[in-house]
Order: C-alpha cells, then structure tokens, then sequence
C-alpha cells in the first residue's frame, strides 16, 4: 500500500511493522527519516549485532539483497536489512543500468514475515505503477513517494515540525528561514533543531525574528521580505538601504532570488487588487492572515495599471540577472535600477 510519511512514522511509533519498506522520491529527508528510525528503534540494543544489516547499493546487487532479506533472525523476533542508496544497486544480469529492481518481485510476492527490508530509493520515482513490482508491493509492502514540498508550503512545514517539538514560531521568523534555507529540507532540519537546542536554557516557547538572526546569523533588518515590505510601504529610505546592504553581499542576496520573490508578492498584490470581496484573500492565496494588512496597505498605494507595469518590470530584469538583454552593468547596478522604476 502506499502510505504518506506521516502514516508511516504513526505506525512505526505504534510498533507496527511491515516486512517491505519501498521508500523513493525526490526528498531524502522523508526517506533517511523513515529509514533511520527503523534503524534505530525496530530491533533492541543487543538484537542489532546479528540482526541489523545495513548496505549500500553501490556496495551490492539486488541478488544479495534478496538473500540478505531471506535471512532469518537469530535471537530475536525479527531481522533487519536497510538497503541505503539503492537507486546504485545493480542487476548482474543487466550491468548497464543502475537500479534495477526488478528482481525483488519474486521477493515481494512472499516476502519473509520476520524480515523488515527498507529499501531506500532516493532522488526519484524507482517505480512505475504499471509495472508489476509495483502492484506486488502494493499488496505485500508499504510504499513511500516523497515528493518535494514547494517553498511556499515550507513556512507551514517549520511550524508544524515545531510545534511538535513543543515549540511555535513568529510568521515572519520561518520565513526569513525560507528564504535562507530553500525546501531542501534536511537543512531546514538540522537548523531547526539547531534553534531547540539553544533555546532550550531560555523560558521563552515561540521563536522570533530575533532569535533567528542570533542563532542562525540571518538579518531580520536586511532580508527580502523587508525590502517587499519598504517597497510595500513606497519607503524609498528603507528600500535604497537595503538594495544597498544586497549589493555589498551578492553571495547572499542573488538578483535572481530577489526578483523571483518580489515577483510573487506584486502578483499576489494585483490580483488582491482585483478581489470584489477583499476577506477572501487569505482563503484563495492561502496566506497568513498576519500579512494581510501589509496587502492591504500596498494595494492603496499601488493601482491595478501601476502593477501590471512592475509585473512587466520584473520579467524584464528576470531576464537581466541571467545576462539576456543587459549591459556590464553590476547586480547592484540593475537592482538599484529596478527598485527605482518599481517606486516611480
């Protein structure tokens, strides 16, 4: 059957273990969590020593997976065979492809009861629901497809993932983290549990701008959600401060990253503009209602004819910061330039 990763880790939690884990996708973090977990908890202290059996596919091919799997335990109630990396696991039948995994059909239509075999697919799809490996799995194991989340879901993720951990976090906070991090989320993780720790000794259970830039070591004057928010607000101090700090650290703050976001926000911004029934926003973009005043007061200051111009504005410095269509101009160059045009 196929089971989110949420479902898995309830049944895992709940001591209820299937003989075949197929875990594949394009986000290791729900793979590495579900395998680990595994790993860590399935069998106790003094079973592992002959009962855990960890490979890696570049290391074996499927025929010793198979027979590792056909093991069955010694002193214990169960075995365990992880088969990390196994999109390298190769078919000595078929020497030109990695991954082959056609083979365990013949395992997974009687697979052994006292064996848990995790096979941990990363980066894509290992299977194609046509074929008949995947509907014999469907019957006999637990498959995983971790998909990718998009950025724009990864601030709910971070509360979710802290809250729990006993813990909540300032909207703008996991933004900024956003921001930063991306939606790989093994790094979103590791700083996550990086701010528990050093929150840990403190009174305080919600996480704030603040404590991300003492912790993290990211600005929560001179961010990109501040310079939407100078733009926003038509503070052309503010904005020039920040298109300034951007340029004097374009390592950290791309043309390419900035542009994207401001992108976002002045599409989000006209078609807010256009709402007959302004409370519907935060249903139909999906967006925290602690954000709605900062569209509120842009769409007072920016007409629906005035935005249409900066949406066009933004494609053509999009194309700018990947070299189409401009001069020697720095970054810094082109981003003063933008904001000036977006403010006029």
């Amino acid at each position: 059957m196929t089971l989110t990763y949420e479902q898995i880790m309830s049944e895992l939690k709940g001591k209820q273990y299937r003989p075949i884990y197929f875990l594949m996708g394009e986000e290791p973090y729900f793979i590495d969590a579900v395998t680990d977990y595994i790993a860590e908890h399935a069998l106790q202290e003094h079973e592992k020593a002959f009962n855990l059996s960890v490979m890696y596919g570049k290391d074996v091919t499927i025929y010793q997976v198979i027979d590792a799997a056909k093991r069955f335990p010694m002193g214990a109630s169960r075995s365990v065979v992880i088969v990390r990396e196994a999109q390298d696991v190769t078919d000595p039948d078929d020497k030109r492809t990695k991954g082959k995994m056609d083979k365990l059909l013949f395992y997974a239509e009687k697979p052994l009861h006292s064996t848990v075999l995790v096979i941990a697919y990363k980066y894509k799809k290992a299977l194609d629901k046509r074929s008949k490996l995947y509907k014999q799995l469907e019957k006999t194991a637990v498959i995983l497809d971790a998909k990718k989340i998009y950025e724009d879901k990864i601030p709910g993720w971070i509360d979710n993932y802290l809250s729990g951990h006993g813990y909540t976090i300032d909207p703008k906070a996991a933004l900024l983290l956003t921001d930063y991090l991306g939606n790989e989320l093994g790094k979103v993780v590791n700083e996550l549990d990086k701010l528990i720790i050093a929150l840990s000794g403190e009174k305080t259970r919600k996480i704030t701008a603040d404590h991300i830039e003492k912790n993290v070591g990211i600005s929560k004057e001179y961010n990109v959600f501040e310079l939407q928010n100078a733009l926003g607000e038509k503070n052309i101090l503010k904005a020039n401060r920040i298109v300034c700090y951007f340029s004097q650290n374009p390592k950290e703050h791309s043309l390419v990253g900035i542009v994207a976001n401001l992108f976002v926000f002045f599409e989000k911004l006209l078609k807010y503009s256009y709402l007959s029934d302004k409370s519907q926003a935060i249903a139909i973009f999906k967006m925290n209602p602690y954000f709605l005043r900062d569209y509120e007061n842009a769409a007072r200051k920016y007409p629906a004819g005035k935005l249409v111009q900066i949406i066009s504005l933004l494609r053509e410095y999009d194309l700018k910061s990947k070299g189409i269509g401009s001069s020697s101009a720095s970054d810094g160059d082109l981003m003063r330039e933008m904001i000036y045009k977006i403010m006029h």
